[in-house]
Order: structure tokens, then C-alpha cells, then sequence
């Protein structure tokens, strides 16, 4: 079931919004070689319980950290610790916020120092994808148009998008319906309304599509070993069309 925030409740996810962006912003400057990932992780701590929000992802079906922390070939879910990050490398950093009830959720996907022309490119590309699917978050249109726009943007610049995993609804849980994959036709699947707030989030690899688990449970890497991209927003839909809730 598909639930739609009212004004109020809206206004409670924006806030909770402002709180991330914010927490994403100081991660960013800390980004360079030399940091480990749970010096990240302890970070974002810091900053959310310093705002009176909690980490949403702690502790979340077991997850033992704070972030996703996902470099170079890691796609999604990688779990903090002592690695450290090296000039050239790329880390993605997935956070999610419970503030006042509600959750958000966001991703960015950073350059370590300078890396490679076509990494850099993979990086540009991603976040293209994702601000065309966030103009198709309006009232009338479909699940599918989203993912379709993503589709549009990676397909033709040669990179590969990840279908095991997708974007989704979130609100008073982390993870609520729809489904919003990265994929497939428009004009298809649920029709999108005022209220509905959906986590859109494309994955895409230099390399090939397929991915793996490691032992951990957790984390997922490219299976080829490519490096991969993860850029997320969390969006409402309004009648005045999208509304990026975790916009810097």
C-alpha cells in the first residue's frame, strides 16, 4: 500500500531532509586519502545525534553501521570500517535519517583526489540519470516514466545499470511501496500523486551489470570488479511537480 504524506507530515520529512543534506555536505569535505570509512561512519554519527535525528540504517535488519560505505567496485550496503581511501579511489556514501518519525534518505558518490577520465564521466553520467528521473516525479505520470528516464540517460553513454536492486517509497518506514527501478518502459506501474515520496536512486557500473553478495551478507560489488556510481535523492511528489526533500 502506497501511503501519501499529508502537508504536515511533508514538512516533518523536510526537516528531517535538511538534517542529511547537511550531514552529506560535511561528509564530503572529510573525503580524501587517508580517511578509513568508519572514521565516515563515525562522523555522520556525530552529526545526526548532534541534531537530535538518529542514523536510520543503524541497526537496521542487522546492519551494523551508520552509512552505507561502498568504494570503487562496491555498489551498495558496504559496511564501514578500517579501510582506507587512496587517491584516484570513488566512495559512495548511502545515509538515511529518522528525524521526528520520518525517515529520508540519500546518496552521493565522490571522487577520491583525481581519478580517471571515464570514471569521472561514469560518476557525471549517474547524476544526470538521476536528475532526469527526479523530473519525471510529477503528478500523472508513472513508476515506469522514472525509471525509463534513467534508462535514457545510462544506455546511450555505454555504462550499465544494476536491476537487482531499485529506489522506493520511504516515509514512517525506511523502505515502503512502490518498487522504483532504474528500468524498463514507460508509462507502466503505479501512477504518481501529491504526497507520494520516493527515494530515487540510480546504481550503474563502468563494467558489466551482474553483481554478487560477499560472505558478510551485505555488501554487493560489481561481479567483473568494475567501479560503480550511486547517486540517490529523496523526492515528494507535490502538484507543483518534484520537490528534492535532501537537496543541499
Amino acid at each position: 500500500m502506497i501511503y501519501r504524506k499529508s502537508p504536515e507530515e511533508l514538512a516533518t520529512m523536510r526537516r528531517g531532509g535538511r538534517i542529511l543534506a547537511g550531514a552529506l555536505a560535511k561528509l564530503r569535505e572529510d573525503v580524501r586519502p587517508g580517511v578509513t570509512t568508519l572514521d565516515l561512519d563515525r562522523a555522520f554519527e556525530e552529526i545526526v545525534e548532534a541534531a537530535g535525528a538518529q542514523a536510520s540504517f543503524k541497526g537496521y535488519r542487522g546492519f551494523p553501521g551508520s552509512i552505507c560505505a561502498s568504494p570503487n567496485d562496491v555498489i551498495v550496503h558496504g559496511i564501514p570500517g578500517p579501510a582506507t581511501l587512496e587517491e584516484g579511489d570513488v566512495i559512495s556514501i548511502d545515509l538515511g535519517v529518522l528525524h521526528e518519525g520520518f525517515h529520508t534518505d540519500s546518496a552521493w558518490t565522490f571522487p577520491v583526489g583525481d581519478v580517471e577520465p571515464e570514471v569521472a564521466r561514469l560518476l557525471w553520467v549517474t547524476e544526470q540519470a538521476l536528475m532526469a528521473a527526479i523530473r519525471e516525479c510529477r503528478p500523472g505520470n508513472r513508476v515506469g516514466d522514472v525509471g525509463h528516464a534513467v534508462e535514457n540517460v545510462v544506455q546511450p553513454a555505454g555504462f550499465s545499470l544494476v536491476q537487482e536492486f531499485a529506489g522506493h517509497g520511504v516515509g514512517r518506514s525506511l523502505h515502503e511501496e512502490p518498487w522504483v527501478p532504474n528500468y524498463g518502459p514507460p508509462g507502466r506501474r503505479e501512477k504518481l500523486a501529491p504526497g507520494m515520496t520516493i527515494a530515487v536512486e540510480p546504481m550503474v557500473n563502468l563494467g558489466r551489470a551482474e553483481t554478487k553478495t560477499l560472505e558478510d551478507g551485505w555488501t554487493v560489488v560489481t561481479r567483473d570488479g568494475s567501479v560503480s556510481a550511486h547517486f540517490e535523492h529523496t523526492v515528494a511528489v507535490t502538484a507543483g511537480g518534484p520537490e528534492v526533500l535532501t537537496a543541499p
